[in-house]
């Protein structure tokens, strides 16, 4: 809950001024700009922020000013307000509350003397990047353009794909610092209004300093997960068309100011694995394409503990895959060895991050190359050992939800750890355990991950 300023505006311009110049650090930043002129024989004074301000726009509206004579001044702000500005976006504002959020967002805030209130004029412009396809969610057929850290832009890329009266983009504010945008998008005749009004409630409660990790924050705030449970809950996505569709199967899209994703709800365990390019081919492709993901997600948590398992009993092995046993000497445990190849995927994850893009093919050859094969051949690792990590490490980026490839990363290790420890009861109950984290984890909208309702 944001406490906010109660201080109203009062008729006397010098007062205005005088509050104006003691809570905003007029002097002391550069930015934040004011700027003093005479309108129709009366005082006025311009409060911006420089960079978000359309030059040319502003240049044509004082340009009218200077044309406004003392006879021409109405007695009221919102009849000069809709006589003499001559733009689009004017509100007047009662509070100081309203004058100094709207100044620190980029608005041009207007004093004048004999007006009892404050003209806003948002003539903004923001510093945005261009809608190019996202890094993550790349389009094989699809529409290429992305979500940016504009929100408005974000919400024309949605009504450009939705031209229905009943969508719905509700405005609010989270953190008494940052007093962070956040829309609420939802279609009114398909959403499920009892997960709205527990959303908007969660929201407007919010006890919150800032959201200095912008969605993470704000999903941190809204839900306080169990730190031992690391199934994501939300589904995020950078795609305007992934976050239409989501809008008219009736789910609630949440758009943070300064975030270029959107975070959608409720979700279930087929939200979290299915990817927007599976619609763009027919059905039998597209089926194809869904298999394929989820049986290759389903290898990458139990392929090596599996493995493990039947090395650690070698009479279980059937006939025809007798060519899989390990036949090398073991110098390192297998259950050392996954462990140390887990960690030093992850390893070479992050340095791939940091690396400048004009190294990143050569490094990545003498990581591949080099330092496997050397740690085939000094005997740290066996080959076997190294294709199954390589076939996880590969499979692990097939289902677009980031957090979920950790997540099951993390179901992979503890799987590897009881079947090291406990052999095959061990093996069932970390299978016990997986199934339990998915059938209690519980999202936002009060659903576990194996409800696959559409809303």
């Amino acid at each position: 809950m944001i406490k906010k300023n109660e201080k109203k505006v009062s008729s006397s311009f010098e007062e205005n001024i005088a509050y104006m110049e003691r809570v905003l650090p007029v002097k002391e930043s550069f930015d934040i700009i004011r700027r003093d002129l005479e309108i129709g024989g009366r005082e006025a004074a311009f409060y911006f922020i420089d960079g978000f301000t359309k030059d040319e726009s502003m240049l044509k509206i004082m340009d009218s000013f200077f044309g406004v004579k003392a006879e021409d001044m109405p007695e009221d702000a919102t009849t000069f307000a809709r006589r003499h500005i001559p733009y689009v976006e004017v509100d007047v504002l009662q509070s100081f509350d309203e004058v100094l959020r709207n100044v620190l967002s980029g608005v041009t805030c207007m004093f004048i003397s004999g007006y009892e209130v404050c003209i806003a004029i948002d003539c903004r412009t923001y510093p945005a990047r261009g809608v190019d396809e996202p890094d993550k969610d790349k389009s094989l057929r699809g529409s290429r353009d992305g979500f940016v850290e504009t929100i408005v832009f974000n919400t024309a890329l949605i009504r450009r794909r939705i031209r229905d009266p009943h969508l719905v983009m509700e405005m609010v504010e989270a953190g008494q610092t940052s007093r962070t945008d956040i829309a609420i998008c939802y279609m009114k005749d398909r959403v499920d209004q009892a997960l709205l009004d527990n959303l908007m409630k969660r929201i407007e409660s919010l006890k919150i300093d800032d959201l200095r990790m912008n969605q993470q924050s704000l999903a941190d705030a809204l839900f306080k997960r169990k730190w031992f449970n690391p199934f994501p809950k939300f589904k995020f996505t950078e795609r305007p068309d992934t976050t239409a569709a989501c809008l008219l199967e009736g789910k609630v899209v949440i758009l943070v100011d300064n975030s270029p994703s959107a975070m959608i709800l409720p979700t279930s365990i087929l939200d979290m694995v299915e990817e927007a390019n599976d619609y763009y081919f027919p059905t039998i492709t597209g089926v194809y394409l869904k298999f394929s993901r989820a049986l290759i997600t389903f290898g990458t948590v139990f392929l090596t503990p599996v493995y493990l398992l039947f090395m650690q009993n070698v009479n279980w092995v059937p006939e025809m895959f007798r060519f899989t046993i390990v036949r090398e000497p073991v110098y390192v445990p297998l259950i050392w060895q996954f462990l140390i190849l887990e960690l030093a995927i992850d390893g070479l994850r992050l340095a791939a991050l940091n690396t400048p893009s004009m190294l990143s093919t050569p490094l990545s050859v003498i990581a591949g190359l080099v330092m496997g094969e050397f740690s085939v051949s000094s005997g740290w690792f066996n080959s076997e050992i190294m294709l199954g990590m390589a076939f996880v490490a590969v499979a692990n980026y097939t289902q677009p939800n980031f957090e979920l490839g950790y997540a099951l990363k993390f179901m992979r290790l503890m799987l590897l750890i009881l079947t090291a420890c406990f052999n095959a009861v061990g093996f069932a109950a970390g299978c016990i355990l997986i199934v339990c984290f998915l059938a209690f984890n519980k999202t936002l909208s009060g659903r576990n991950y194996l409800n696959i309702k559409l809303n």
